[in-house]
């Protein structure tokens, strides 16, 4: 009979607890109570709510991460990889929606936490944003993206678009039936061919107001 993963059982249950409560409240019982545990058995692999939250929130990265090193293809190219990525990790916001859901609390959360939390959250969070950047930057060496921003900046930009499909265009037709929107808005852009709007001038007088006499 297999050994029980007693930690993964616990991160599941408060994944599961969190798809009809929020986070203040969970109690530290109602997940000992989920997940049919003592309540020293928690403690055997967490310092206690908080941590239960925080590392089952950073195993959403890690599962990314292996994602897109076991299912995108090596020997694809840019734009083969580029469109599996996107469709791997949709998938999983889509199907770990409460991961998602928890991994979205966690990352606001992150802003009032002690900066040593902080620090282990972003440092999983660059994880992430760097095995995505391994991808972009063949796209860059093709001459499919440009070379003047960072792949890390571009896998972040990448990364924000995912989130907003998933999180608030679930339900838009154009978005939801696949990623190939996605990555022509990143590859392309939103202007239109050749037609880039000039910069904004930042001294641009304000209409309504006079010229100062001097």
């Amino acid at each position: 009979m297999p050994k029980r993963d007693r930690r993964s059982e616990i991160m599941a249950a408060a994944e599961k607890l969190f798809t009809t409560r929020r986070f203040h409240e969970i109690t530290l019982d109602d997940i000992v109570h989920q997940a049919r545990v003592g309540k020293g058995t928690v403690y055997r692999y967490f310092q206690d709510k908080d941590d239960v939250f925080f590392q089952t929130a950073t195993r959403g990265f890690d599962e990314m991460c292996d994602l897109l090193t076991r299912r995108v293809p090596n020997r694809a190219d840019f734009g083969r990889q580029l469109l599996a990525a996107c469709r791997h990790i949709g998938a999983f916001f889509r199907q770990r929606r409460e991961l998602f859901r928890m991994m979205q609390s966690e990352e606001a959360r992150m802003h009032w936490c002690d900066p040593e939390i902080r620090h282990r959250w972003m440092q999983r969070r660059r994880k992430l944003v760097a095995s995505l950047a391994g991808i972009l930057r063949k796209g860059v060496r093709e001459g499919r993206l440009r070379a003047d921003i960072r792949p890390e900046v571009l896998a972040a930009f990448l990364l924000g678009m995912l989130r907003t499909r998933a999180r608030d265009l679930s339900e838009d037709p154009e978005f939801a039936r696949s990623f190939e929107g996605v990555v022509s808005l990143f590859c392309e852009g939103a202007g239109r061919a050749g037609e880039a709007p000039a910069a904004p001038s930042l001294h641009k007088r304000q209409p309504g107001r006079r010229k100062r006499r001097t």
